[in-house]
């Protein structure tokens, strides 16, 4: 049953009220949609249709809705035209920039010469288009292109993308298999050389911080053996310098693990690595050495823990002396499996950078 309600003049104003009609089930609509509709603005619209149908006066919606009476007016007409439905519609103005219309000359430009700042890309756009926009609009322009704000990476001159593929292919990710099947233990190994000094960072601050530098260059060696599975990491470190008696002493500690699966060495091409020592005592223990192609630091796991390290408890960090320097390089390396351990397990992935398809910069 349909019942006709018509308010009489609103009180604020000589315009007559609209003639609608509500029926039940429109006002059980109405009813629930004000309470559990997604967006706040449809609730709204169906609280001030709600109101109406119970015969609520006009100024009166406006007020317990807090809205202007053109308003409640707009969400009258909309029920009348289209009826419940039709207050679910949102169309909000969304302008749009007289860029569009060059996007592809844009991103054409863009994709071959990346701005380095957005005044940069201002005026850039500007030579391609004669439009010139404020930098916050520009931001917003170049975040709709799907362009973000990404430190350049560093693309070793010298490698070969399709050797690191075949290698990954054909001996890496077969070794890695079997690790995750419990049949083989597969440690990366490298040297990282910590150097007694200021490791300069970002800090959300009030103000610049800075950081005592301190004098000297003494040095802190860390020959490491990181396995790809438990995350694990053996070490063997001194003051002096890494050479192939530090491997050598590595792979003895390594045995000492007890493992009763094949082991083996993932390492870079360091003279010392490849020495005629290493691989005669590696070949006595039983351990199996695989060389990583020439300049390929992208395939070897350990360069993503140094790099943690650094980051967790260098940067933006003062110590006193060079014995809590090492010391909390040390504890770090010591927690990887507790304190670290979630952390590392997404950064330690099988997720190899490939160079094959990057975009390298010719300028």
């Amino acid at each position: 049953m349909l019942e006709s309600i018509r308010d009489p003049f609103n009180k604020k104003s000589d315009t007559p009220m609209l003639r609608l009609e509500f029926s039940e089930a429109d006002r059980q609509a109405l009813n629930y949609e004000r309470y559990h509709h997604p967006h706040p603005r449809v609730q709204q619209r169906m609280e001030a249709l709600w109101l109406k149908s119970q015969g609520v006066p006009h100024h009166q919606i406006a007020r317990l809705c807090d809205s202007s009476g053109n308003t409640v007016r707009a969400y009258l007409n909309l029920y009348q035209a289209g009826g419940v439905e039709a207050l679910k519609h949102l169309q909000f103005h969304r302008p749009q920039s007289a860029l569009n219309a060059h996007r592809e000359t844009i991103e054409a430009q863009l994709r071959e010469q990346p701005p380095q700042t957005i005044n940069e890309a201002v005026a850039v756009l500007e030579t391609l288009t004669g439009i010139r926009r404020s930098p916050t609009q520009v931001r917003l322009f170049l975040k709709q292109l799907g362009l973000k704000r990404l430190k350049v990476g560093l693309l070793p001159a010298k490698g070969n993308p399709e050797e690191q593929e075949e290698y990954q292919k054909k001996k890496l990710e077969p070794r890695l298999a079997e690790a995750q099947a419990g049949a083989r233990a597969v440690f990366f190994v490298d040297a990282a050389h910590f150097v007694f000094g200021a490791f300069l960072g970002y800090l959300w601050c009030f103000a610049r911080c800075w950081i005592k530098a301190p004098s000297g260059r003494q040095r802190f060696n860390v020959l490491g053996a990181l396995n790809a599975v438990t995350h694990e990491v053996i070490t063997v470190t001194n003051l002096t310098y890494i050479n192939s008696e530090s491997v050598c002493h590595l792979l003895c500690k390594l045995v000492e693990l007890g493992l009763q699966v094949p082991i083996t060495l993932v390492l870079d091409n360091a003279r010392y690595q490849r020495c005629a020592l290493v691989q005669s005592v590696a070949d006595t223990l039983g351990i199996e050495l695989l060389y990583l192609p020439a300049y390929s630091p992208n395939l070897n796991l350990i360069e993503r823990l140094w790099k943690f390290v650094k980051k967790q408890c260098l940067y933006s960090k003062y110590y006193a002396d060079f014995t809590a320097f090492t010391q909390a390089i040390e504890a770090c390396l010591a927690t990887t499996q507790t304190t670290h351990k979630q952390a590392l397990s997404s950064l330690l992935t099988f997720n190899f950078q490939s160079f094959k398809k990057v975009q390298a910069l010719t300028v």
